[in-house]
């Protein structure tokens, strides 16, 4: 827990060195956040914020997993490969978007690459072996990278939620190796490095480079230890999120063009209701510490 710990607080400082000199590069490079028109004035006034910001925390953690490689701890593979894969497809589409406006990579094709590229970081959690949960597991990843990335539209709160699905799953759940850990930690501790730019007004966002790797990994972290099928559990901000996209869009389209939620994903509809970015935020990451414990608590109940 100590060698946990150092290597939270490591990432969180070097991080929190990097991200001013990093945010002032992406500000040259002219990456800033394109808004969605349908969005309230609040966000509006967000435009040209830079994004493309998980690229530090990637790399942290990354950095992370390698180190412990080379010190012999066993275990970090998984996480790095979802890591690279995840946030390769996420800095395509980020490039992507600020090529071509808010249209990144067309959805039609982003799924599919999605799941193409989940198959081997599926099979490496999996370590070759349990092949039938194969399917399962490629669903878990791909499923996990577009929750997160569907949840990263407002200061603060993916980051919070990815902070405590990641440290529930390599603390607390009992199968994390070593190299998983170090993985884990370090992006933890980058992510809060972050979190210090990110958090309302935010001075930089993630952009589908983070929020893309941080589900890969998340996915491949559950895989590794076995215990996917807590995934929705740990992460379960993450799934309603989700599914209140997949209800909105159903509904519409089976309605005729009425709507279920003032607008999705439903932090909007909170927004709408007039609470602050803050409020929200804290709130969804209240909930995201309360289903992490559930999981953990139902991992004791069955150990």
């Amino acid at each position: 827990m100590i060698f946990d710990l150092l290597t939270f607080v490591i990432a969180f400082a070097i991080a929190v060195v990097l991200y001013p000199p990093a945010i002032g590069l992406l500000r040259r490079f002219r990456s800033g956040q394109v808004i969605q028109e349908e969005l309230p004035e609040s966000h509006q006034r967000k435009a040209g914020t830079p994004t493309g910001g998980g690229i530090v925390f990637v790399v942290l953690a990354l950095v992370g997993g390698l180190l412990a490689t080379l010190a012999g701890h066993p275990g970090a593979l998984p996480a790095v490969v979802a890591l690279v894969a995840g946030g390769a497809i996420g800095l395509v589409d980020d490039a992507s978007k600020l090529r071509r406006g808010a249209i990144g990579i067309p959805a039609r094709l982003k799924l599919p690459v999605q799941i193409l590229v989940a198959i081997p970081v599926a099979w490496i959690a999996l370590d070759g072996q349990s092949l039938w949960w194969l399917p399962l597991a490629v669903i878990a990843v791909a499923g996990a990278a577009n929750a997160v990335n569907i949840t990263d539209g407002m200061d603060g709160l993916a980051a919070g939620l990815s902070i405590i699905a990641v440290g529930a799953t390599v603390l607390f759940l009992p199968n994390a190796p070593a190299g998983e850990k170090a993985v884990g930690m370090a992006l933890c501790g980058a992510l809060a490095a972050f979190l210090v730019f990110n958090r309302h007004p935010a001075r930089v966002f993630m952009g589908d480079t983070g929020a893309l790797a941080i589900g890969f990994a998340l996915a491949a972290m559950a895989i590794q230890q076995r215990w996917v099928l807590l995934l929705p559990i740990v992460g379960l901000v993450f799934v309603l999120e989700t599914l209140s996209v997949i209800i909105q869009v159903a509904y519409f389209k089976a309605s005729g063009g009425r709507r279920v939620f003032t607008m999705t994903p439903i932090h909007y509809t909170f927004h709408h209701e007039g609470w602050s970015e803050n409020r929200i935020a804290l709130s969804f990451w209240a909930a995201g510490l309360v289903s992490a414990l559930v999981a953990v608590a139902l991992v004791k109940l069955v150990a």
